[in-house]
């Protein structure tokens, strides 16, 4: 099969651009024909604010592109990753005229949420789901600013109206249930809505899990519960050591918790290599995250070592961790409730090995390439289903 991924590489978007990498060389490991079409938000810095502005709203110019690429290519699918804010939707388009079918993964919340995550103001904010996006711009919900605001939400009134979203998009991919449901009551179509989640290529296999720590990974930002977690350790004192990777806003806080709380290690950002090893020797991994999120592979990089996940009992989160199997849950936000878990962990070593061999197990049967593989070919099938149906003909093979 022919296939043009496509992803606009965003600020702090390390995860999707991870899964984008890990798609391409599943479909090239697969013998398929893959082309790739990448843009990076750097080139921002050289367009006027006025036409960024309405590029964001209908990048003519990237729809041109897309159309040059499918045709050049041959291709029979985009898969589109991310496309905010340069490629603009406009490309779905570009796409269907080069005579591809449009498969569109759903990392975030964007096309509902101004700021893609659901969060404002240290909470779970739904003020716009299924609703005029005006609360965004009120509240200044993208880059803390009302300008800003307002043109990731005339995008999304625009594209609404014009029925790009459900019209434009052959099949789009959301990583949980739990996300599933809320791009349905955001407007999205739900019978083309596939649920497809992140894998695990690589991992080094199980660990030891006898290094004597907890360990969190991810962005030191708000919506992650990174002030939970240190809260947390404050109670726990040199309990169970915490050492902290990941780099964010919140750098300063983690730095001064470092510096005063006994057993709190700031190890700043680390490659996937020295994640994986720290994985490996940990007790639990941590989760302590506050907005829904979508399929965190740091998650499934720690069930693919054997490594049990303490994870907040919100959103997809409580669903895809099996507390007493592959890990456990507390109360989102909760400093208390997330120290009263921990105590148990640490005095519970052989609960602990038994959850990290449920979740190798898991990550084996359910996060595999090959099972993505078929996953994500189901997903083609459709889409050039629908597409070939729209346009009147036999869907290509």
């Amino acid at each position: 099969m022919k296939v043009l991924v496509v992803h606009n590489f965003y600020q702090q978007a390390g995860g999707e651009d991870s899964v984008f990498r890990a798609e391409v060389a599943l479909l090239e490991g697969y013998g398929h024909d893959v082309r790739t079409f990448t843009v990076s938000n750097d080139m921002i810095a050289q367009t006027p604010r006025l036409q960024a502005a309405a590029q964001t709203l209908h990048n003519r110019q990237m729809a041109r592109e897309i159309t040059r690429q499918v045709r050049g290519h041959g291709s029979q699918i985009v898969h589109f990753h991310n496309t905010f804010p340069i490629l603009s939707p406009a490309v779905y388009a570009g796409a269907r005229a080069g005579g591809a079918a449009v498969v569109q993964t759903l990392h975030n919340y964007r096309l509902m949420c101004a700021n893609g995550l659901f969060f404002r103001d240290g909470h779970v904010c739904e003020d716009c789901l299924g609703q005029l996006p005006l609360p965004a711009v009120r509240h200044r919900c993208y880059r803390d600013s009302a300008a800003a605001s307002a043109v990731v939400a005339a995008m999304q009134v625009t594209h609404r109206a014009a029925g790009t979203y459900r019209n434009g998009v052959d099949a789009y991919i959301a990583l949980t249930e739990f996300a599933r449901d809320k791009f349905i009551a955001g407007g999205l179509p739900a019978g083309r809505i596939a649920v497809k989640p992140n894998f695990l290529a690589g991992g080094p296999g199980p660990g030891t899990g006898e290094g004597g720590y907890a360990l969190y990974v991810g962005r030191l930002s708000p919506e992650k519960g990174v002030d939970t977690l240190l809260r947390a350790w404050a109670h726990l004192g040199d309990t169970l050591p915490l050492k902290i990777v990941g780099d964010g806003p919140l750098a300063p806080q983690v730095t001064q918790a470092a510096a005063t709380l006994p057993g709190v290690t700031w190890l700043g950002q680390q490659d996937r290599a020295g994640v994986l090893e720290l994985m490996q020797n940990a007790a639990f991994l941590v989760l302590p995250s506050e907005w829904y999120e979508g399929f965190p592979m740091t998650l499934i990089e720690a069930w693919g070592v054997g490594l049990p996940v303490l994870g907040s009992h919100l959103g997809a989160l409580g669903a895809l961790i099996e507390p007493g199997q592959t890990g456990m849950l507390f109360r989102a936000g909760n400093a208390d409730d997330l120290a009263a878990q921990v105590r148990w962990l640490r005095g519970h070593p052989e609960e602990r090995k038994q959850m990290g061999t449920g979740a190798f197990q898991l990550s084996q049967t359910l996060y595999s390439p090959e099972r993505n593989h078929e996953q994500l070919m189901e997903i083609y099938a459709a889409a050039l289903k629908r597409f070939g149906a729209a346009r009147g003909s036999p869907a290509p093979v």
